[in-house]
This record gives C-alpha cells, sequence and structure tokens, in this order.
C-alpha cells in the first residue's frame, strides 16, 4: 500500500447513507476535498452538455474503508488519436505519482451524469471490469445539474454480489435471473460518502462564508423550478418507452414459445397415432427422431437490458421526487410567511 502522512484531526461531511447493512468489503468512503474540487474541475473544463466526462480514483483501503485521495481524468480524444492507449495512459500516470510518493494505487473510476442518466450497460461493464480486477473498487456519479442548483451530488455505486456472480457467468436469461433473485433494485448498493478537509481548508472555508453575500443565500429560496423537473420527466417517458418496447419484445418471445409448444404436442399426437396403426398392421414403427432439432426453441431476449432500464426509471423517479419535495416544501414556506405578513 502506499503511504501518507496524516494531516491531523478532519472535519468529515457526510454525503449520503445507506440503510442496513453493506455485502461488500467496502463500508464507507473517505474523499478528500481536492479530489472534489478536480472532478467538478474536469468537468467545468471538458463536459459539455450531456457530454461524459471520466477518471480513474487513487487511494488505499484501510480496514473497511476506502480513502480516495487523489485522481486523474481520462484526456478527450477523436478517433483520430487511433494510436491513443488509455491503458498505457494510466501506467504512465500512476508511474508519476509513485516518484513523487503520491498514493498511486487504482481504487475506482468516476464518471459525470446527465440529469441522473447513468445507468447504462457501458457503465454495468466497465464496473463489472474495476470490481472483478480490484474488489474494493467503486465508480463515482458526479451530476453537474443537480450541484449548479446548490448541492453537491456525488454518490458512489459498486455492483451487489448477486450481480456479480451473472455477470461472471454471463447468464442473463429470465431464468439465470430469476434464480439469482437479482432486479432492478438490488443491482447497485450505494456507499456512503464522508469528504474529509485538513483544519487549513476548513479555516478557509469559514472566511469564504463569512465574506458570501446575504443576497446569494436568497437564491435557495427562489420558487421557479426552471427546466429540471421538465426535462426529468422527459427523460423518464423516454426510458418508459423504451421499457414498453422490450416488454413487447419478451411478450413476442412468449407467444412463439407457446406456439412451438404446441405444434410439438401436436407432432408427438401424430407420431403416435402413425405408430399404432402401423403396429395394427404388423409394421415396424417409425424411426425415432431428434425433435430438438426439428423444434428449435425461440432465442429469449436478453433481459439485462430490461433490468437496467428498470434502474433508470427507477433513479429519474428519485430524481422526481426529491426535486419536487424541494419545491413543496419552499411552497409551504412561502405560504407560511405570506400568511404571517
Amino acid at each position: 500500500m502506499s503511504s501518507r502522512k496524516d494531516s491531523g484531526s478532519v472535519s468529515t461531511a457526510e454525503m449520503a447513507s445507506t440503510g442496513g447493512t453493506l455485502d461488500s468489503p467496502v463500508k464507507q468512503i473517505q474523499i478528500e476535498g481536492l479530489v472534489v474540487l478536480k472532478i467538478i474541475k474536469h468537468y467545468q473544463e471538458e463536459g459539455q452538455g450531456s457530454e461524459v466526462v471520466q477518471g480513474v480514483l487513487l487511494g488505499l483501503v484501510v480496514d473497511d474503508r476506502l480513502e480516495i485521495t487523489n485522481c486523474f481524468p481520462f484526456p478527450q480524444h477523436t478517433e483520430d488519436d487511433a494510436d491513443f492507449d488509455e491503458v498505457q495512459y494510466q501506467m504512465e500516470m500512476m508511474r508519476s505519482l509513485r516518484h513523487v510518493n503520491i498514493d498511486h494505487l487504482h481504487v475506482g473510476w468516476y464518471q459525470s451524469t446527465y440529469y441522473g442518466s447513468f445507468v447504462s450497460r457501458a457503465l454495468l461493464d466497465s464496473q463489472f471490469s474495476y470490481q472483478h480486477a480490484i474488489e474494493e473498487s467503486v465508480v463515482l456519479i458526479y451530476d453537474p445539474i443537480k450541484t449548479g442548483q446548490g448541492s453537491l451530488s456525488l454518490k458512489a455505486y459498486r455492483l451487489t454480489p448477486k450481480l456479480m456472480e451473472i455477470c461472471k457467468e454471463k447468464d442473463f436469461t429470465p431464468e439465470g435471473l430469476k434464480k439469482a433473485s437479482v432486479g432492478f433494485e438490488n443491482m447497485f448498493e450505494e456507499v456512503p460518502i464522508v469528504i474529509k478537509n485538513s483544519h487549513l481548508i476548513n479555516v478557509l472555508l469559514w472566511e469564504l462564508e463569512d465574506k458570501s453575500t446575504v443576497a446569494d443565500k436568497h437564491e435557495l429560496l427562489n420558487l421557479s423550478s426552471s427546466n429540471h423537473l421538465e426535462k426529468s420527466l422527459q427523460l423518464l417517458m423516454d426510458r418508459v418507452d423504451d421499457l414498453n418496447q422490450e416488454i413487447v419484445k419478451y411478450n413476442t418471445y412468449s407467444r412463439n414459445l407457446s406456439k412451438q409448444q404446441q405444434q410439438k404436442h401436436q407432432y408427438l399426437q401424430r407420431r403416435q397415432q402413425e405408430n399404432a396403426q402401423r403396429q395394427s398392421r404388423g409394421e415396424p414403427p417409425l424411426p425415432e427422431e431428434d425433435i430438438t432439432k426439428l423444434f428449435k426453441p425461440p432465442q429469449p431476449p436478453p433481459r439485462m437490458d430490461t433490468l437496467l432500464i428498470a434502474g433508470q426509471i427507477n433513479n429519474y423517479c428519485q430524481n422526481v421526487k426529491e426535486f419536487t419535495s424541494q419545491n413543496l416544501g419552499k411552497l409551504f414556506m412561502a405560504e407560511a410567511l405570506q400568511g404571517h405578513n
């Protein structure tokens, strides 16, 4: 493990919590405030609208706590940069950090998101690769839209042990997912995040807070919902349409399978009747045939895409719930103030 000196007592701010106990070797994530600023700065410099920025997380594991002490971004490259090797770039960066005695152990990666749209097959495959190679790996999801409204949105996720087993076996059939009891609600597990700052950074934050104007704080009471709720509902409806298409595919598969079962049953009945007639005439029965070659079962549609879509819909619903609850609170507060005056 990489060694580093402790910067004395620290002040922590818990940004997220999950109920119950986590079935993972990581129960808590401690992240340096400088790492959070680097992630935000990376998006502000290279992220544009729905464009996703990604990077590498570095740190070390202490007992059941994952400490993230540094990070660096993946450079943006176009199709013209065909010779660019991301793996070689990461190795060179970690080698350079090790030479200056900075934590260089790979502990995960981070990614920005657009209105909470991060539950996808690409994220699942990437996190599985990380978590399969490094058991303690996590993915940090940074939402710049929600952060721009005044509250830092940074969440850490890991794949659950059940989903890890399914991904290892690559059995995404309905029977395999049902046997493993994997649903959209238990695909990912959220790990609590604690942001750590030194005494000097805390003093600086207090000074900046004292210098902030009162007018800026009043913006938090703004009753307008801008276009955040509208955009979230539009994305939600799009994913509901995608889920409906997946349901249509599965229903078509079920009908084809049921139709084939009926044809197979009718074929076996005809064979049985023909053999009975041949036996009554003293003729030998018909030769046995491989019925599986005559009736090839239809391929079931992969259900992992359906689970991911359902998980994304659930995430959109949670975002809408949080946003509307905050707005309702502001409206009740404004009503109380108006009635008092």
